[in-house]
């Protein structure tokens, strides 16, 4: 068949950017909504700790996706498809904001959870392929466009963490719902307006916040963490609601379909899903290297989840305000972003294991700092300051260990990495599970341990490869000096 040789016109590279653009479009408008909407679950849906159980259905079904449909899926409706589908199953999780109750909050996470995996297998395998024809046409190597075409799509990605955050502390701030203003709303507003927050309210109670807070008999006491009105609320809802809608419908106008691009190119159905991949995953637990890391991947997992549901309820919500936690979280996302590149640049001029060391300090004072800090609206900056240093650590662990999974295990790369996604995805579930019931100073304790405990299964790994490599050097200069003997 003559498509089987792909011949393309003079604008189809410009189409293949397209593509990716019009992609990381979409991806930056969806997670724009579910981020903003994240982010608040544990400080607006307090009843029966609905927000933090949410998160962990979230977390947990998407354990259960990543390991079981992503191949299955893909194969029926082609990844754009996917992509598409999954878009939609995010969905009932913002519809959910409308009647908040756990019976329909922890469905809607699950059903997010079950898009999760599919969606971003989809747009892993789009963006891994475009960049073979693309190779053929500018006669640049497809690896290289791999890493350029997601380094393009994850510069959209990493926006959706300001402009959600940034939509939601809009509207908690305005007076949408407010028929009159009582004097604790205004103590409230002062709080959070950051360029005069000198003043706090006489009844609030900032005592219980910070590390000594605990879910479910804080909120009584304190006025800043009266959830907003329902208007605002379902104000939000119906925001993010749109945007999801809109990148739904960018991906079906706006992005071709991958069989345009898979013509004449033999499509691999060997991808492992089910219980074939589970058993592959917990095969990998064998390897020493494997369990070593364990420990730091579930400090992932929980220290995200430390952030995304005690930081901004225990330490911004319950002293700066629910309205300002939106604004404390763009810091994070802002530095989460520009520390990812930055890292993976100073690790070429120092190695790994100094910048790893780095994000160990950074963490070890964060920690510190958290356990000894009384939060204090007058000190607003410290707020953004925590949570930006937050995000410059977490994008050290993530790249860093998410690119040690691939070097330590060549050819069994898909092991590692569904390894890595189960263990952090785990590490994550805990935390959001046990929210409701342990204090905040217990698991501050909780993640201290277990960073020394992942820091020190990972600086085993670093001693054991120093010493394969120093035995491997010894021998080929053993070789060398035997050869030139004789």
């Amino acid at each position: 068949m003559p498509e089987k040789s792909v011949v393309f016109g003079t604008n189809e590279k410009w189409r293949i950017n397209r593509n990716i653009f019009v992609l990381g479009f979409a991806f930056m408008i969806h997670f724009t909504a579910f981020h903003g909407a994240a982010n608040l679950q544990s400080s607006v849906n307090t009843d029966a700790g609905a927000g933090a159980f949410t998160l962990a259905a979230i977390y947990f079904s998407l354990i259960l996706s990543n390991i079981l449909l992503p191949a299955i899926v893909i194969k029926w409706l082609g990844c754009k498809w996917t992509m598409a589908w999954s878009f939609i199953t995010y969905m009932p999780f913002i519809a959910a904001q409308f009647y908040p109750k756990l019976y329909t909050l922890v469905p809607a996470g699950m059903m997010v959870g079950f898009g999760g995996g599919p969606l971003w297998c989809a747009k892993c395998t789009y963006l891994s392929v475009v960049a073979e024809p693309y190779a053929k046409l500018s006669g640049v190597p497809a690896d290289i466009l791999v890493v350029r075409f997601f380094g393009l799509f994850f510069m959209f990605y990493q926006m959706a963490q300001i402009w959600g955050n940034l939509i939601s502390s809009s509207i908690l701030k305005s007076s949408l719902g407010e028929d009159t203003v009582s004097l604790n709303e205004t103590w409230t507003t002062l709080i959070g307006d950051v360029t005069n927050s000198t003043v706090r309210p006489p009844a609030l109670n900032l005592g219980s916040c910070g590390v000594n807070f605990c879910s479910g008999s804080t909120s009584e006491e304190n006025t800043n963490l009266v959830p907003p009105s329902e208007t605002k609320i379902h104000v939000i809802a119906g925001v993010y609601l749109a945007c999801m809608a809109a990148a739904m419908l960018l991906v079906i106008v706006g992005v071709d379909s991958l069989t345009r691009y898979t013509s004449g190119r033999k499509i691999s159905n060997e991808g492992k899903s089910g219980v074939r991949l589970l058993a592959v995953t917990l095969r990998q637990l064998r390897h020493k290297y494997q369990l070593l890391l364990l420990p730091v991947i579930g400090y992932i997992g929980a220290e995200q989840a430390f952030m995304a549901a005690d930081f901004t309820q225990a330490f911004v919500g319950c002293a700066y305000g629910i309205s300002n936690i939106g604004y404390v979280m763009i810091a994070f996302g802002v530095f989460n972003a520009l520390a990812a590149p930055l890292a993976g640049g100073m690790v070429k001029l120092t190695g790994r294991y100094p910048v790893m060391v780095t994000a160990l300090i950074l963490n070890l004072c964060l920690l510190s700092a958290l356990l000894r800090w009384r939060p204090d609206p007058d000190q607003w900056f410290v707020f953004y300051l925590l949570a930006s240093v937050w995000g410059a650590a977490d994008a050290v662990w993530l790249v860093q260990v998410n690119a040690l999974s691939g070097i330590l295990f060549p050819g069994n790369e898909e092991a590692a990495y569904s390894n890595f996604r189960l263990w952090e995805s785990t590490g994550s579930v805990l935390s959001y599970a046990t929210a409701p019931y342990l204090c905040v100073r217990t698991r501050l304790y909780i993640l201290l341990g277990l960073l020394i405990f992942g820091f020190s299964g990972y600086t085993t790994i670093e001693l054991m490869e120093y010493r394969v490599k120093k035995a491997h050097h010894r021998e080929r200069n053993f070789d060398l000096v035997g050869k030139s003997d004789s």
